[in-house]
C-alpha cells in the first residue's frame, strides 16, 4: 500500500462526468508475415507475462473511510485481463481516420474506479497488416514521463524486474486505512515548515529578480473567450498527424528555436486559423504547458510535473514572428517557473481536503463559459529513441494525449518516437466540427514556417507511419 501524493489525488478529484482524467497512449504495431495470426488471446499472454515489469497496472484505488485522507494504492491486486484487455475491430479501409475515430470513442467513457484504473484495446483491421494497442490510463496513475518509461518497459526498451511471478496482496482493513491516514497526517504536519520555507524562498527569488514578469505570466486568470472554452460535453473526438522529426529539427535550427518552441509556434498558427474560422477574430491565447521535474528512467508511476503558463501569439499573421514570440514567451515562462520553484503547487496540493476539492471541481466542470485560467493545454513529451517491439512485433508509431480540463475543449499533445514527431489532438463534442481540422491546420502552418524560412515546402514522408488523414 502507498498513499497517492497530493498532486496525484488532485488529478483524481478533478474528474467529473464530463471531465475525464484519463490519458491515451497508442502504439501502432506491424505484424511480421509469420505472426499475422497474433490474436487478442496471445496479446493477453504477453501482458500477463510482463506484469512484474508493468507494476502500476496492478494498482487499485482504495478510498479512506470518511475521506479522512487522500486515497491509497493497493499495489498488487487481482487482475482480470479479460476485462482490462479488450478487442476492437476497425471498419474498412482501416486507415488513420478510422483509428482516430475509434480512439475518440474509447476516450469518451470513464474508467471504473472499482478496478485498476486502466484499459487496453487490441485494435484489429488496420491496413498494411498492422494492429494498434490503445491504452487508457488514469492521469492519477502516471504523468507523461512515467507513461513513456512504462511504455518503454512494455516494449523491452528499459529494464525491469525479471522472473518474478505476479502475486496479489490482501485488501486492507478499515482499521489499517484509518491508522495509516492518521500517521500520514502527522507526517504532513511535520512537512509544513519545509513547505513554507520552500514557498518563501520562491517568493524571495521573484522579489529579488531584476526582470519583472509580464502580466500574461503573472496574472493567468484572464484568458480571452474563444470557441474552445465552454462547458465540456462527455464525448471525445481524436485526431493524429505525423511530421518528420528531422524536418522540425532543421527548421528549428534555421530559426534558432527548440523543438518545444516549434510545437508552440505550429500550434499558435493552427489556432489562429481556427480562431478566424470559428470566432471571426484572432487574439493572443494562454496555454498551460506541463513541465516535468523528475526525469528518472526508473519512474513508471506518479506525477512529478507542474504547468507553466505560456502566451501564444495567435494574433500575429507572420509565421516567423510567431516562432520568435513563442521562443521568447517560453523562455520567460521557464524563468518565472524556475523562480517560484517547480514543486510549489504539488507540495501544497498535499494539504487540499478531499471532499472540498472534489466539490470545487464539480462546480467548475458544470459552469457555462470559459476557463478562467487557460485556453488550452499543449504538451511536448520526448518518447523512445529506439524502435520497440510488442510480442516480437515492431512498433511503428506512438501517439499520446492528455485529458481535457474544465472549460477547455482542446488538448494538443506531441510525442517524438525515433524519427517521428507525432501530433495528437483531443476535443470534446462541441469544440470543432472535425478534430482533423486542428491537425490539418498544424501541418499547413508548419509548411508556412518553412516557406518563410527559405526551406523546402515538401515535407519528408515517414514510410513507417500511416498516411495522413
Amino acid at each position: 500500500m502507498k498513499r497517492l501524493t497530493g498532486w496525484d489525488a488532485v488529478l483524481l478529484y478533478s474528474e467529473t462526468p464530463n471531465v475525464h482524467m484519463h490519458t491515451i497512449k497508442v502504439a501502432v504495431v506491424e505484424l511480421d508475415p509469420d505472426r499475422r495470426d497474433f490474436s487478442i488471446d496471445a496479446f493477453r499472454e504477453v501482458i500477463g507475462g510482463r506484469l512484474a515489469k508493468l507494476e502500476p497496472l496492478g494498482y487499485q484505488l482504495v478510498d479512506v473511510p470518511l475521506k479522512f485522507h487522500h486515497p491509497m494504492w493497493r499495489e498488487h491486486c487481482d487482475l482480470d485481463l479479460d476485462y482490462h484487455v479488450r478487442s476492437w475491430q476497425l471498419p474498412a479501409p482501416g486507415g488513420r481516420r478510422e483509428l482516430d475515430e475509434a480512439i475518440g470513442q474509447i476516450a469518451s467513457t470513464q474508467l471504473d474506479r472499482a478496478r485498476p484504473l486502466w484499459e487496453m484495446y487490441f485494435v484489429e483491421g488496420l491496413a498494411n497488416n498492422r494492429i494498434a494497442v490503445v491504452a487508457k490510463i488514469h492521469h492519477a496513475l502516471a504523468d507523461g514521463v512515467a507513461s513513456a518509461n512504462l511504455l518503454a518497459r512494455g516494449m523491452d526498451l528499459l529494464p525491469g524486474p525479471e522472473g518474478r511471478p505476479y502475486v496479489s496482496d490482501p485488501a486492507p482493513t478499515k482499521r489499517q486505512l484509518m491508522s495509516a491516514a492518521f500517521v500520514d497526517h502527522l507526517r504532513h504536519v511535520g512537512r509544513i515548515p519545509a513547505t513554507v520555507r520552500y514557498t518563501a524562498a520562491g517568493v524571495g527569488r521573484v522579489r529579488r529578480s531584476s526582470r519583472k514578469l509580464s502580466p500574461e505570466l503573472t496574472m493567468p486568470f484572464t484568458p480571452p473567450p474563444t470557441f474552445m472554452n465552454h462547458r465540456l460535453t462527455p464525448e471525445r473526438r481524436f485526431a493524429t498527424a505525423t511530421l518528420a522529426l528531422a524536418d522540425v529539427k532543421q527548421t528549428g535550427k534555421k530559426l534558432g528555436a527548440t523543438i518545444n518552441d516549434m510545437v508552440l509556434a505550429i500550434s499558435s498558427g493552427a489556432l489562429r486559423t481556427l480562431l478566424l474560422r470559428y470566432d471571426g477574430q484572432a487574439q493572443p491565447l494562454l496555454a498551460s504547458v506541463p513541465v516535468a521535474y523528475d526525469f528518472s528512467p526508473e519512474r513508471i508511476s506518479g506525477n512529478r510535473f507542474t504547468g507553466m503558463m505560456v502566451a501564444l501569439p495567435a494574433d500575429s499573421d507572420d509565421p516567423l514572428n510567431r516562432v520568435r514570440a513563442c521562443h521568447d514567451n517560453a523562455a520567460s515562462a521557464k524563468e518565472s517557473h524556475g523562480l517560484l520553484g517547480p514543486e510549489l503547487i504539488s507540495r501544497w496540493a498535499a494539504y487540499w481536503p478531499p471532499a472540498g476539492t472534489e466539490a470545487l471541481f464539480r462546480w467548475l466542470s458544470d459552469r457555462d463559459g470559459q476557463n478562467k485560467v487557460l485556453n488550452l493545454n499543449i504538451s511536448n513529451v520526448p518518447g523512445p529513441r529506439e524502435r520497440g517491439r510488442v510480442g516480437g512485433a515492431l512498433v511503428t508509431e506512438i501517439y499520446s494525449v492528455g485529458p481535457l480540463t474544465a472549460g477547455s475543449g482542446l488538448n494538443i499533445t506531441v510525442w517524438s518516437y525515433v524519427d517521428q514527431l507525432n501530433i495528437s489532438v483531443l476535443v470534446d463534442g462541441s469544440t470543432v466540427k472535425d478534430p482533423h481540422e486542428v491537425t490539418e491546420a498544424m501541418l499547413a502552418d508548419f509548411i508556412k514556417i518553412r516557406r518563410a524560412a527559405g526551406l523546402s515546402e515538401e515535407l519528408t514522408v515517414i514510410d513507417t507511419a500511416m498516411a495522413q488523414a
